[in-house]
């Protein structure tokens, strides 16, 4: 009985398995996917696999998945009482950089600036990245183009300043996805610890946790990273990749995405209660929603009146990355598509691969 019992597990197990990869395998399609790569972990089922062009030991640019690692360093700032979520931005940085930098309706609301609304996109700047600048082209329709150049925290601000703001900060139920917020962030770290945004995901997080491919992208000669796909072809932009930095600019592999998930929402990283204070949401673009320093993906009850498909808690990237954790099912789920133009073929295979292990 043991045996006959333990051979129909193990057929289970293997039918699982092939299940995951049979879906990486239809995912790539060598027109809008060439390689994916993604884990998954529910309690002691562990499983990960790569198809295309993607190898599991090949770091990948996880984009704005970044910003999970951020919000872990403003955390343990937080746990050890350098910050608090409502101190002013004027504490940490000086006022040349804060001078002019929210104008809204032509009034000056730079002072009024928090930490807490750069981290849940409540600040009301304007997106250095996706807003036109002088020229009336965003940073995004540039490189898209495949026109690469490197930019500063300085060339950041000075865009982000050029923008008018969106609204006044804190305004209830107002946020705006921009990445200048967390380029603030990182300056933040920087000026309370005396040392880079790198340093600090370097001391703090990455070898703690033990994370061997991980890494913030520099140099724009290391050909380790997986080249960046947009439509049909490969997005050669190493000067940009090493400026997005805090906002964007780490490596990593869906192994190591996927342990760093697991420290950031079971409080390895930083004490566990702050994941509730995490969650308080604000619609930003369909189908996420923002917290503090986190997404929420929710499909709504028109779409999925019975909620077959749970709701996810983490961030995702422009290039088709996302690390995750469903809170509902304890599943953790990491990984990419490598797709700048298409980053949705991410989330859909995310809900089939977890599918495949809550169907039961």
């Amino acid at each position: 009985m043991y045996i006959f019992f333990k051979r129909e597990i193990g057929e289970y197990m293997k039918n699982m398995y092939e299940a995951m990869q049979s879906i990486l395998d239809r995912t790539v399609d060598n027109k809008k996917v060439f390689g994916a790569s993604f884990a998954l972990r529910k309690g002691d089922f562990r499983w990960s696999g790569v198809s295309g062009n993607m190898k599991e030991s090949r770091p990948f640019f996880i984009a704005s998945t970044t910003k999970l690692f951020t919000t872990a360093l403003i955390l343990q700032l937080r746990s050890q009482l350098k910050l608090s979520f409502d101190d002013p931005l004027d504490r940490f940085l000086d006022g040349n950089i804060l001078d002019a930098l929210h104008i809204y309706k032509g009034n000056d609301y730079s002072k009024q600036l928090t930490v807490g609304h750069l981290l849940a996109h409540t600040s009301g700047l304007p997106d250095y990245f996706l807003g036109k600048g002088k020229d009336g082209e965003s940073l995004e329709k540039r490189l898209f183009a495949g026109r690469d150049l490197s930019f500063s925290f300085e060339d950041i601000l000075e865009r982000t300043k050029m923008m008018d703001a969106l609204f006044v900060p804190g305004t209830k139920g107002k946020a705006h996805y921009s990445d200048t917020n967390f380029h603030l962030l990182a300056k933040i770290i920087e000026n309370i610890t005396g040392r880079s945004f790198f340093e600090n995901c370097d001391s703090r997080i990455i070898r703690p946790s033990g994370l061997t491919d991980t890494y913030l992208y520099e140099d724009i000669t290391d050909d380790r990273p997986m080249q960046l796909y947009y439509k049909d072809g490969v997005l050669n932009i190493p000067k940009a990749m090493a400026s997005f930095k805090a906002d964007g600019g780490m490596v990593s592999t869906s192994l190591d995405l996927i342990r760093f998930c697991e420290q950031f929402f079971t409080g390895k990283l930083f004490p566990y209660d702050y994941i509730g204070e995490l969650q308080r949401w604000n619609r930003i673009f369909y189908p996420f929603s923002s917290g503090i320093g986190i997404q929420l993906f929710s499909l709504p009850r028109i779409l999925d009146p019975t909620k077959t498909i749970p709701d996810f808690i983490g961030h995702s990237g422009l290039s088709g990355a996302l690390a995750f954790y469903c809170p509902r099912e304890d599943l953790y789920i990491a990984g990419t598509v490598n797709q700048m133009a298409h980053p949705d073929i991410s989330i859909r295979t995310m809900i089939k691969l977890s599918r495949i292990v809550l169907k039961d």
